[in-house]
Formats: C-alpha cells, sequence, structure tokens
C-alpha cells in the first residue's frame, strides 16, 4: 500500500487523538466516511485503529492470524490509514495479542499461559479463546511478525499494543525454563515481598518485558526508522512496569485511565498526567478518555454523560495531557457523546498555542515509588503505599497547592531543580543513594514532608534498625509500630514553636488522630511540638468515654530547619487516613506542614468559593493557570449529573521576571481579562468557572531563563 512516509521527530506534532476500537463485526457495517468527516471537523490530528492480533482487520497473509469473518475482500484498516492520510493525520496501528482463537492454540497450545496446576488458561470473558504468554514465543515470535506485516505494508508512524503484558503469573515450560535460566531458581508460589524468589521474578519480568518492547521496536524501526513500538504502560506507584526505564525507551507514551469507578475521584486522570511526567519528562503524553462508561461490568457501548466527559477531559489536559478519546465498536449505539467531544477539540484546537506547554511552574513535588509498591507493599500496596499517595494528593488539590509528581528513581539534582519542597508520603522503601539524594536536597535549601515508615526500608524491601532519614527528621526509632488504634487524639498545643503549623485550627483543642503510628525520640533538642498524643481509650461503654492520660508531652509532629532547609515529619498515617474518613483538620495539616516547609510564596493563588483543581504551565510566549471545577456532589462517588458553576475567584500570579504582558484572556469564556499589578504581583478576576476556565497570558520575551518568579 502506498502511504506516506514517516517524518522524523512527528512525536511532538498530534495534539488530539482520536482512537476506533474496532470490533469484529464491524467490517461492512461502520461508515468509514462518517468517521474520517468526524476526525475533520474535531481537527483530531492523530488516530489509532486496531489492526491486528486477536483480530485482523486487514488481509494478513500470517497463518493464524485470524481475520475477522467479516472482513471478506475488504482492508478496513487499510482504507481508515489511506482517509486519515489525507487529512494529515498521524496514524498509530493497535495491535491486542492477549488471547488467541481456538485454532491457533490447537495448532501452537504453548502460546497459551499455564496456570499453576499445569492447565492452559482459558479466556475468562470469550468461550473459546485461550490466554496468551506475554513472555514467550507467542509474543516475542508470533507477534513480532505481525507487526513487521503491518509496518511493511501500511508504513504507519508506530504500533501501539494493549493488554501485552499478560495477565498473572504463567507456568509455562517456556517461562519456568527462562526464570530457571535468570536465577537458577523455580517460578515464585507466594507473591509476597518477603519471598526472595517474588523479588527475582518480579526482576525477571521487568526484563523480559523490556527486552519485548525493544524486540518490536527494533523491528518496527528497521521497516520505518522513524516510527516506533509503544507500549499500553499504566502509570503510577502501583504500576508493574519501570516507569523510568519507559521513559527513556519511548518518545510518545499514552496513559491508559479512560475514566473513574467507584471511590476513584476525577482528579485521578490529572494524576495520571503528572506521574507520566515525572518519568516521561517534556514528552508529550496522550490522555485516553473513553466516551463510554469504565466499569467491571465492563459496559463497552454505554455512554458517558456530558458532565463527566467534560470533567475528567478538563483534568487531563490542565494537567499537561493531549486528549485522546477512545471509541469502542466503530458502529454507533448512541451518538450523545459526539457533540462533548466535538466541543472540547474545537475549543482545544482553537487554543492549541496555549497549550503547547513547555514547563510547569509548580515548586512542590509529590514523589511515588514503585519500589516501595512493589517491595514494601506487595499485595497490600493499595493500602500501605497508593491510599498515602492519594490521600496527600487530595489535600494539595483541596489547598489549592500547584504541584507535581516525583518519580522515586529520578531524585538527583538535575531532575529536583524545579521544585523547592519535597513530600514523601509513606516512601517506606529508599536506597541509601536516594537518602542521601533527599539529604542534599534539604541541605540546600529545600523542604521536606514525610510521614509514617519512610525510609525504614532499603529498595530491597528489607527493615533497617532505623530510618535511612533519622539525621534529616531528627528522630530516631523508639519501638515496633502500633495499630490499628480506636479512639486515639491528638492535642493541639497554642504555646508550640510553630503555630503556622496550626493555621486554620484556632479554635480547636483536640483532633483525631491515625490509625497507625510509630514510637520515635529526638534526637536533637526539638522546640515544643505543635501537636502531641493522646493515648488511646475505650469507647464502650459510653460512660468508659474518657481519656485515662489526657495529656503528654510525646510529639506527633517533628518540625525542624536541616541545612538551609525545612523538615516536617509526622511519625502517623496521618494522609492515608485523611484519604479514608477526609477529616478537614488532616487536610489543613498537611497543607500547612507543605506551606511551612516550601517557606517561599507559591507563583499563584487562587481564593473563591468550591473545590478548584490548580495548575500553571509556561509556553513558548505565554503563562497559563488552568482552573477545574470539582465542585459537585459526585465528586468522590459516582459521575457527574451536571456541571454546577462556582462565582468568582480571585487569582493572584507572581509576575515573572523579564518580558512584558501584553494581553491577558480567559481561554473557556473568549474575553479579554483586566489586571492589576503591585508589589510583583498580578492580580485578576475571573467572574465564573465553570467546567474548566484557563487563564492565558501573553509575554513578550518570554525565555526558559525569564519565566522563573
Amino acid at each position: 500500500m502506498n502511504t506516506p512516509p514517516t517524518p522524523p521527530n512527528w512525536y511532538d506534532r498530534p495534539m488530539r487523538w482520536a482512537q476506533l476500537a474496532f470490533v469484529e463485526n464491524d467490517p461492512g457495517q461502520y461508515d468509514p466516511a462518517f468517521w474520517l468527516d468526524y476526525f475533520r471537523r474535531i481537527h483530531a490530528d492523530g488516530a489509532v485503529l486496531s489492526a491486528g492480533g486477536y483480530v485482523a482487520y486487514y488481509p494478513t497473509l500470517i497463518p493464524l492470524h485470524h481475520r475477522s469473518a467479516w472482513l471478506g475482500g475488504a482492508d478496513v484498516f487499510g482504507e481508515m490509514v489511506a482517509g486519515c492520510r489525507k487529512l494529515g493525520m498521524a496514524v498509530i496501528a493497535r495491535t491486542d495479542p492477549h488471547a488467541i482463537h481456538a485454532e491457533a492454540f490447537a495448532a501452537h497450545p504453548e502460546w497459551a499461559a499455564v496456570d499453576r496446576a499445569g492447565e492452559p488458561r482459558r479466556h475468562w470473558a470469550m468461550p473459546g479463546a485461550w490466554v496468551t504468554c506475554a513472555l514467550g514465543p507467542y509474543n516475542f515470535e508470533f507477534m513480532t511478525e505481525v507487526h513487521r506485516e503491518i509496518m511493511e505494508r501500511y508504513q504507519v508512524d508506530a504500533i501501539f499494543s494493549n493488554r501485552w503484558a499478560g495477565h498473572g503469573l504463567c507456568y509455562c515450560e517456556h517461562c519456568r525454563r527462562n526464570f530457571w535460566d535468570f536465577c537458577k531458581l523455580e517460578l515464585p508460589v507466594e507473591e509476597t515481598p518477603a519471598n526472595p524468589r517474588w523479588l527475582q521474578y518480579l526482576q525477571w519480568r521487568q526484563a523480559r518485558l523490556l527486552a519485548l518492547c525493544r524486540r518490536w521496536d527494533e523491528a518496527i524501526r528497521r521497516l520505518n526508522p522513524h516510527a516506533c513500538y509503544i507500549p499500553n504502560s499504566g502509570g503510577g506507584a502501583l504500576s508493574d512496569l519501570d516507569m523510568k526505564q519507559l521513559g527513556e525507551m519511548i518518545p510518545l507514551p499514552f496513559a491508559d485511565r479512560q475514566g473513574r469507578q467507584g471511590w476513584m475521584t476525577p482528579w485521578s486522570n490529572g494524576k495520571n498526567a503528572k506521574e507520566y511526567r515525572a518519568a516521561f519528562g517534556r514528552k508529550p503524553v496522550g490522555g485516553m478518555f473513553s466516551v463510554g462508561l469504565e466499569g467491571a461490568q465492563r459496559w463497552k457501548d454505554s455512554v458517558q454523560s456530558e458532565a463527566e466527559l467534560r470533567i475528567w477531559a478538563a483534568e487531563g489536559i490542565a494537567n499537561g495531557m493531549r486528549p485522546w478519546f477512545v471509541k469502542f465498536a466503530a458502529t454507533l449505539h448512541d451518538r450523545r457523546w459526539l457533540k462533548v467531544v466535538e466541543d472540547l477539540y474545537t475549543w482545544h484546537h482553537a487554543n492549541e498555542r496555549f497549550l503547547r506547554n513547555e514547563a510547569s511552574l509548580a515548586r512542590v513535588g509529590l514523589v511515588y515509588s514503585q519500589q516501595t509498591a512493589a517491595r514494601y507493599g506487595g499485595k497490600q500496596a493499595q493500602q500501605k503505599v497508593e491510599d498515602h499517595i492519594l490521600g496527600m494528593y487530595q489535600a494539595l488539590v483541596e489547598a489549592r497547592l500547584p504541584f507535581e509528581m516525583v518519580h522515586d528513581q529520578l531524585l538527583d539534582a538535575e531532575a529536583l531543580r524545579p521544585f523547592k519542597t519535597l513530600i514523601l508520603p509513606n516512601i517506606a522503601a529508599l536506597s541509601e543513594a536516594q537518602c542521601e539524594q533527599i539529604r542534599c536536597f534539604v541541605q540546600a535549601g529545600g523542604g521536606l514532608v514525610a510521614t509514617d515508615e519512610t525510609s525504614l526500608y532499603d529498595e530491597q524491601g528489607q527493615r533497617r534498625p532505623d530510618f535511612g532519614l533519622a539525621e534529616v527528621f531528627g528522630v530516631r526509632l523508639a519501638g515496633e509500630g502500633q495499630g490499628p488504634l480506636k479512639n486515639t487524639y491528638i492535642n493541639v498545643e497554642r504555646d508550640s514553636a510553630y503555630p503556622a503549623l496550626l493555621a486554620g485550627l484556632e479554635d480547636a483543642e483536640r483532633l483525631i488522630y491515625g490509625v497507625y503510628r510509630l514510637p520515635v525520640e529526638a534526637t536533637i533538642p526539638m522546640p515544643k511540638a505543635p501537636l502531641t498524643y493522646v493515648p488511646p481509650y475505650p469507647d464502650l461503654p459510653m460512660e468508659e468515654v474518657y481519656p485515662r492520660q489526657a495529656r503528654t508531652t510525646i510529639p506527633e509532629i517533628y518540625a525542624r530547619p536541616y541545612g538551609a532547609g525545612r523538615v516536617v515529619y509526622f511519625p502517623w498515617d496521618i494522609e492515608r487516613v485523611f484519604w479514608e474518613v477526609l477529616n478537614p483538620d488532616h487536610g489543613r495539616l498537611l497543607a500547612n506542614a507543605v506551606r511551612w516547609a516550601t517557606d517561599e510564596e507559591a507563583p499563584v493563588v487562587v481564593t473563591g468559593p468550591g473545590l478548584l483543581d490548580v495548575a500553571i504551565w509556561r509556553q513558548a510566549s505565554s503563562l497559563t493557570v488552568h482552573l477545574v471545577n470539582l465542585t459537585n456532589p459526585m465528586t468522590m462517588r459516582g459521575y457527574f449529573r451536571e456541571i454546577i458553576p462556582v462565582g468568582a475567584q480571585q487569582v493572584s500570579l507572581r509576575r515573572p521576571a523579564g518580558g512584558a504582558i501584553t494581553q491577558a484572556r480567559l481561554l473557556k469564556a473568549g474575553a479579554a481579562l483586566e489586571w492589576q499589578e503591585s508589589d510583583g504581583w498580578l492580580h485578576f478576576t475571573v467572574p465564573q468557572v465553570e467546567d474548566h476556565e484557563v487563564l492565558a497570558l501573553t509575554v513578550d520575551e518570554l525565555t526558559p531563563d525569564r519565566a522563573d518568579f
């Protein structure tokens, strides 16, 4: 097939992605002209189209590569590639190698994954299909040939794979043999950090999957040197693929968090954007969002509400992702989403120059640690690791403090240069080298907020006799951890040395405590602490509910200068309990700790009613402040039914050094904005925020060194 060659360095060009995930009976039933016209209308400049793997949507010549039973003599994939090329779009082929049909299994049973009992794994949802082994010959040999055929025929810009990394431990002969060759051990049975074989397995699986990525990438680049392979890679502390290594390999990542379910918050999409950026730096990140509902029930043909679509997309855009809608099946059962996405994309296209971000101007970095999740959390990583991050994240959103995520493998001085403060929410597993990087950061003037068991374990998940950061915290471990605790409190000490840590709690005397605590002792003289411990006492019978010891001198927050920086350490699970209980006192304490440790004015201050996520960016010749309105009764559970606008917001922005501000506009309202300037600050009034408002300042002669405040 004749297609234009892929231009070099094309990765940064597409700003709006469209994905059609074909189903097997789409050929002959869907309307390609409709979709191509829709792509044109919404100004989509990148397309992701299903090509092959479980089902081929082109006339493949590879034996056992199952052609759609509805394909006939057509070439559905090729037809759409040609149409997208005429529109000037980048085109990525999607493959799905996670399952095979019965005829492929009959010919090659070694392609299937094997369970612990030695039985090939039937597909959990599709009768007659079999789950493939991700680490064996099906992927390394068969799918390599599929990728070669797609690239050779269509010269697409990249190949992207979904569900390529396997589904649980596989005990097939290839995995057993390859694991033995790696470490001379049998595959593990217990999936816990305490099992040495499990830790070896994690290393082996990681190496095997990265080797598979490189194999596919090399096969693609031999046929098209400017193309690449893009794995679907998850993201965040719970991701089982090393985000740092992927960040070094992949020029264009896609963040697959398509929507929320259960107790997932609407800012989870922004969180995913920050997690990717922490590992991928300035590389463009496509943010997937499904136009249908996400949930365990897999309602793929349903349609999401307009309000939910708008707020989910706004969170991704505000936090630096390029929107990528996903439509499962090219036939339409409900057209309500089409206008919503068209409105979003048309606005995005009209304001593209203000959305090509070059750097976040946030000064606070929230660390996440895949190392801690795997080697300390294990199967309890959600509760022991991610819930701590979620609580701290929510506290920062509620406080309207702009912040970024930081990957724990990128703590060197250059990576931390943009930040004034680091937050370590129970980052338990840290190496000596990582602890030294953090020490140097604080000594040089950085702020640090840490909680719970941070640095109490090494990088392999082995417990230390004391904190790796004991010197920085100014404390030592003084006993075994306690909990779960009930009916436990902390006293607010009015005459403490650091009253700023108690801002907003002026009338409080006693606050609820956490569920887990570590007994610690100060190793240096400490001034009087703002919070002190009240030991637990009975919660029933009601007549017995009174403290047996109403006051102690045991600190439950340690604050101190260290070098040129400031440190706050909470020896308990304050942020995890905030996520679980949502007591506003804990949120205030966390925000106060971050502000005190940072010890400088924030780059932007936003005051006004409602719950807003605030982000601040620099572009080539502009600065933008994003305000995402999360004020809604469905924020913490369920889908938004409607957008509830919030009233006037006062935005104070520190003036960047150098450059003249020539214009201020509200990009959603489409209106110019007046401002006042005083003492190095620019003051604006944003009359209203519906779902998402962007304050954009055009600045003459704005260069990276002149964007500093």
